[in-house]
């Protein structure tokens, strides 16, 4: 009955104020060119991290080691370019949801994305959001979310970006970018492919990563047009094909491979009305996956999804200070694969967006989410926020949600061991954020409680695993970031600066969760003079525990480490037109042997060329 109201007050309330409401400017310049509307206006008081284009596109490394040296992520990584898995606060990467221009692309087989299989360079920026975000973002939002924002500019420009790399390993990286625009058409494009041999030595011992050789392409490709002065149509597509060889450990060798295919494209339709904004959603993705236990033969087991989503918003002034945004969403996932038959699922939801700005000083938002699914019951989930400016300098910011996460096809499913009867996982979490801004500084603290039931985990079942809702945990902790740059006549300095401690511990037994450092922390140092630029990266990631007895033998837990990176960037050409870098960079500049997984060694001191030629 609660479903069958709250759908029913969503389309009442639009079909009530649609003749209303007027709409202003900035409104439908953002519908015009962000894709994700409620990211920027509907978390006020969440804390958001950006990280801008000029990173990405300089940056070399993979997305994995971006968000590593820029955030507060912590990730588990099974060898160099291996699968990576995000924790979040200290939650899993099942809890972390990845957003792609507005709609969650977590695998719906492992309920997790793969960060080693997304290539940022054709994305403007990407969005750091801390916290719950289920109502807005569905299964996964849990600890929080990864935002992929693809940019469509409406403004007469042409621009190109050709980037060639090489280092260590065979390592060959080759990129292009190209953006088109006008007044009614604007197209960007993005092609990149990467060969590693990725045989790195480990660290004292005699042992390479031999069977460790990864390669793979993507494309981005997004449009759009402006058909009239109330509607404008985009199509988003990303395509990643990869084949990776999986590493083994320092005492076991491998002879696995594992090829991977995603594809996503999404159609967009915006109506800017004179009393309404409006947009339609139609998008395809698919997942395929190949496991070969050993590449020497032609045996495999396989799976693969195939999603279909319709979404459609509207952005409501009901008065003055009161903005409405209702969501109605229907999403088929269809799944074939060797472990499973041939498992679907359908789910409905209608979400109410509430945004109240009585003054410049105070913001409050309030959230609804239900969702309709048919292989389960869900939760009805709600979130709140706050943000008061204390001043011109000083912010205080409160968001609480309730969350969740729905049970994959994996998780129902799998062949030996699925589990029919799991239910969502559920968590409750606050969230209280302090900004400071001071010239040309910032600084953030947040202090965040995440607790947790209904928790699916998989475990032994005699000599199978399976999974079930058996745990009950709590995170807690605190985040702190500080930015400053500086500039002095032709000199630019900047820090950028992240630490978190996390407490994330089973309730049954006290004892922190394995993979979860209690500290992590992370300092960028950059300096700019005229066409020469350098910087130094250092990682610090504490002790995490592999065991849940929290023991710390060279068999319970993976030491502490630190890593520090160095590069630097000369422009051999800069006119208006036309501009020619060229840059080198050393990992692991003190040849630090190190593990991010146990018994998986990282790489060794390594070297990296890039020449990039902007026209």
């Amino acid at each position: 009955m609660i479903r069958v109201i709250l759908s029913f007050l969503l389309l009442f309330f639009y079909s009530v104020t649609k003749a209303q409401i007027a709409n202003d400017s900035i409104q439908r310049l953002d519908e015009v060119v962000l894709s994700d509307v409620k990211l920027k206006r509907y978390a006020s008081g969440f804390k958001l991290k950006v990280l801008n284009d000029s990173l990405l596109k300089k940056n070399n490394s993979s997305f994995t080691d971006i968000l590593r040296f820029n955030s507060n992520l912590y990730f588990k990584e099974n060898g160099y370019g291996m699968v990576s898995s995000p924790s979040f606060r200290g939650t899993n990467a099942s809890q972390t949801a990845v957003i792609w221009n507005g709609i969650n692309i977590n695998s719906q087989l492992t309920g997790q994305t793969d960060f080693n299989t997304i290539n940022t360079t054709n994305f403007k920026s990407i969005v750091i959001r801390s916290g719950g975000g289920s109502v807005q973002y569905g299964s996964g939002a849990v600890g929080g979310s990864i935002h992929l924002n693809n940019t469509l500019s409406f403004t007469s420009h042409f621009d190109n970006t050709a980037t060639l790399s090489y280092g260590s390993y065979d390592t060959k990286n080759v990129s292009y970018l190209s953006s088109f625009g006008n007044e009614k058409l604007s197209l960007n494009i993005g092609l990149n492919y990467i060969d590693s041999e990725n045989d790195y030595k480990y660290l004292n011992t005699d042992e390479r990563n031999d069977n460790g050789a990864f390669t793979n392409g993507s494309i981005n490709a997004n449009l759009g047009y402006i058909l009239s002065e109330k509607n404008v149509l985009k199509l988003y597509h990303q395509s990643f094909i990869g084949e990776r060889e999986f590493s083994g450990t320092a005492s076991t060798r491998s002879l696995a491979k594992y090829e991977d295919q995603n594809f996503r494209t999404m159609l967009e339709w915006s109506h800017l009305g004179k009393k309404a904004n409006s947009k339609l959603k139609v998008a395809h993705l698919q997942e395929h996956f190949k496991y070969f236990g050993n590449q020497n033969t032609d045996n495999y087991t396989f799976g693969k999804v195939n999603t279909y989503l319709i979404n459609y918003t509207a952005d409501i002034d009901l008065i003055k200070h009161l903005k409405f945004k209702p969501i109605v969403s229907y999403n088929y996932y269809q799944g074939s694969g060797s472990s499973f038959d041939d498992p679907n699922r359908k789910e409905f939801s209608t979400t109410a967006l509430l945004l109240y700005t009585p003054s410049p000083k105070w913001y409050y938002g309030f959230n609804l989410r239900q969702d309709v699914n048919s292989s389960f019951d869900s939760p009805l989930l709600f979130s709140f926020d706050v943000a008061y400016n204390v001043s011109d300098a000083y912010k205080l910011k409160l968001n609480g949600s309730k969350n969740y996460r729905v049970p994959t096809f994996n998780d129902l499913y799998w062949q030996q061991g699925g589990n029919l009867d799991l239910v969502p996982e559920t968590s409750y979490q606050v969230d209280l954020g302090q900004e400071l801004t001071y010239k040309n500084a910032k600084f953030n603290l947040n202090a965040f409680y995440i607790k947790t039931t209904s928790l699916i985990q998989w475990q032994p079942n005699g000599s199978d695993w399976s999974p079930d809702n058996v745990d009950k945990t709590q995170n807690y902790g605190i985040e702190a970031s500080l930015d400053i740059t500086k500039r002095v006549n032709a000199h630019q300095f900047s820090l950028q600066s992240n630490y978190a401690y996390t407490v994330s511990e089973d309730l049954e037994t006290n004892k922190q969760l394995i993979y979860v450092p209690y500290h992590k922390a992370n300092i960028n140092l950059a300096y700019a003079y005229k066409r020469i630029s350098v910087f130094v990266q250092h990682l610090y990631t504490g002790e995490v525990y592999i065991t849940p007895d929290n023991l710390s033998g060279p068999f319970d837990s993976v030491d502490a480490y630190q890593l520090t990176n160095f590069g630097c960037n000369y422009q051999l050409l800069k006119t208006k037109s036309q501009q020619i870098d060229v840059s080198l960079k050393v990992n692991n500049l003190f040849n630090t042997a190190y593990e991010n997984v146990a018994f998986r060694p990282m790489p060794d001191r390594n070297f990296n060329f890039q020449i990039q030629y902007k026209f």
